[in-house]
């Protein structure tokens, strides 16, 4: 009696990949993003080692895919409420002087430009501390890290942060 091997990983989203899709167009509520959360899934399968025993490896693989969903999801909040925020803060800045104004647009561009150049574990990790209002312990369940390694890139993206707006502090 021969052993039926399983379809690898990739093999697997490859012959899912329009069911995949249709799932994740449901999960975000439209098509719009949905081939590239799929395409994020499949850049994460790809890291997955092939002598990896996976139970249930269709499972698996929509539970992923899932998980990339709700990254993409967060990333629009909190893309979403750091323009509400710059927003505020520009009405708010109405009542200042010109040269308060252009200070405060000129720190942001600053600030934006240091969150942009982080590395990308450190961008997403800081994005969901500070604007998802995520716990330390929140995200490391979410990402699959420890909570001393998000503690880390934290810092480290807080400190790049801080070296970036370093002349323009008070």
């Amino acid at each position: 009696m021969t052993e039926k091997k399983k379809p690898s990983m990739v093999q697997l989203l490859t012959d899912s990949y329009g069911e995949l899709v249709r799932h994740v167009t449901r999960r975000l509520g439209g098509p719009a993003d949905a081939d590239d959360v799929v395409q994020d899934t499949f850049l994460r399968v790809q890291k997955i080692p092939q002598d990896t025993d996976i139970q249930n490896p269709r499972s698996y693989l929509f539970r992923m895919a899932d998980n990339v969903a709700t990254d993409h999801l967060r990333g629009r909040v909190a893309r979403g409420r750091h323009l509400v925020a710059t927003d505020a803060q520009h009405v708010e800045a109405e009542d200042a002087s010109a040269e308060r104004v252009v200070d405060y647009r000129q720190r942001m561009a600053v600030l934006e430009r240091a969150i942009a150049n982080l590395p990308q574990r450190q961008r997403q990790v800081f994005l969901m501390h500070k604007f998802d209002g995520l716990s330390h312990q929140e995200i490391a369940a979410e990402l699959g890290i420890t909570r001393s390694a998000v503690e880390k890139l934290v810092m480290k993206a807080l400190a790049a942060c801080r070296d970036s707006l370093d002349g323009l502090l008070d």
